[in-house]
């Protein structure tokens, strides 16, 4: 049997990780679930009216979608988070976004595609992307007075984990999120490509390598209740694993969502299964490129409601709470559980601004 790409970084792993749940003594009782996009309007060389029309597909038929789905325990409506990259900024685009997420059921966080990268200009590029974020569309939120901000790398390629070295070239750029503001990293799982990280599974915290090496996100000490910070930056996974098609074939599962892989019930069967867990929480991170042609339109025509109805009945058929959350909010669930403090739910997504607004 052929095995998938590249598992010789992750499939010890991964079987230690099965073998770990299935001697787990106790079964969740709440699941947070986020919908994370590597969201790209510009993508395929798109015009500016190409871009606009994408956003304003999704703005038409986000909220009715949201509006129709099933509500979670909370009562709170579903979340989707635009993870908007840094490099296709426009004014426009952005104030189109901000309109949905001002209706309580998106978010906006911070993607980056970049190369032969230097420290001073990732500092700079993250620096002003947040404040325009910020200051001109009323987003990102402030935390300890600050503003703070979840991640996810362009190409997969955090802390220059590609083996040619393109599509990002700064080593320790864990640190540098850290000190930027950056609260957790969404990029993981990256599968089929070469950065694939060790660790699979898990929330988890990673330490920037000492040496200056690329790849710090290869190991961590997993998040647990109570366990407080372990490390420079939390790292949420999605679901990874193996499923095998009619042909029995083994095919990977990454928690994509698009028009080539939609979800089922099986497959939402498999993401609980596979999901990682802090104490008594599972946390289901999902992932798509909900921009383009492709995956926007079998995504806006029952893809979504589907997800979310699929999702529903899973965690109604195992007896567990669901929670819809945006990439914040089950950083949110995450912390509390992490830090000891009360448990929370989910709420509308509001934006707590120090100042400015």
């Amino acid at each position: 049997m052929n095995l998938p790409r590249h598992a010789e970084i992750w499939l010890l792993p991964y079987m230690k990780s099965r073998m770990r749940k299935r001697a787990r003594s106790t079964k969740p009782k709440r699941a947070w679930v986020a919908v994370t996009d590597h969201y790209e309007p510009l993508g395929k060389v798109a015009s500016i009216g190409v871009a606009l029309g994408r956003v304003e597909q999704w703005r038409d038929r986000w909220p009715r979608i949201a509006e129709d789905a099933p509500r979670d325990a909370a009562g709170q409506r579903p979340q989707y988070s635009f993870f908007y990259p840094q490099e296709e900024y426009r004014r426009e685009l952005l104030d189109n976004i901000a309109e949905i997420v001002a209706l309580g059921i998106a978010d906006v966080e911070v993607h980056l595609h970049h190369d032969y990268e230097q420290r001073d200009t990732f500092i700079q590029k993250v620096t002003d992307y947040c404040r325009r974020l910020t200051d001109d569309h009323g987003l990102l939120r402030q935390q300890d007075g600050r503003t703070v901000f979840g991640f996810i790398h362009g190409n997969w390629a955090l802390d220059n984990s590609r083996p040619d070295g393109r599509c990002c070239g700064l080593n320790g750029e864990i640190a540098l999120l850290r000190d930027l503001g950056c609260y957790a990293d969404f990029t993981m799982p990256s599968l089929p490509s070469a950065t694939q990280g060790r660790v699979v599974n898990q929330v988890y915290w990673c330490t920037n390598n000492a040496d200056g090496s690329p790849r710090s996100f290869d190991r961590g000490v997993e998040a647990s209740v109570g366990g407080g910070r372990c490390g420079d930056l939390l790292m949420f996974t999605g679901p990874l694993g193996i499923r095998f098609n009619d042909k029995l074939k083994p095919q990977l599962e990454t928690g994509e969502i698009a028009g080539y892989n939609m979800p089922t019930a099986s497959r939402v069967r498999q993401w609980f299964d596979l999901a990682p867990t802090i104490g008594d929480d599972l946390f289901l991170k999902l992932y798509t490129h909900g921009a383009v042609e492709r995956n926007l339109v079998p995504l806006l025509n029952g893809g979504l409601s589907n997800l979310f109805q699929e999702l529903t009945e899973e965690a109604d058929r195992r007896g567990i709470e669901v929670h819809w959350a945006t990439a914040w909010q089950m950083y949110q669930a995450a912390e509390a559980l992490i830090f000891g403090r009360k448990s929370i739910t989910t709420a509308p997504a509001t934006y707590v601004q120090e100042a400015g607004r």
